[in-house]
């Protein structure tokens, strides 16, 4: 599978007019898993740009195995600061 960064994604583009509004807090990029999902249809790679209350919604849904969220930043002002990946030290 390729990189999800690379690849052309439904929903938001990159640039939306939902990535700038005051409420939006959060970005995911996710794949969904479920037929039956008001996201997509499966298989199909996503990215949208949430306020705080969808942003739980969709955490919701991964729980329930309808998406697998691959990759999620932060919104400040239109910016996007991406999230890091936690590493165990040895």
């Amino acid at each position: 599978m390729s990189d999800i960064s690379i690849r052309e994604l439904k929903g938001h583009d990159i640039l939306a007019v939902e990535r700038f509004q005051d409420s939006t807090r959060r970005m995911i990029e996710f794949v969904v898993l479920k037929q039956s999902n008001p996201y997509g249809s499966s298989g199909d790679e996503m990215r949208l740009f949430l306020n705080e209350a969808d942003y739980q919604l969709a955490l919701q849904s991964q729980n329930r195995r309808e998406i697998r969220i691959k990759r999620t930043a932060h919104i400040i002002e239109g910016h996007i600061l991406y999230d890091r990946k936690k590493h165990k030290r040895r």
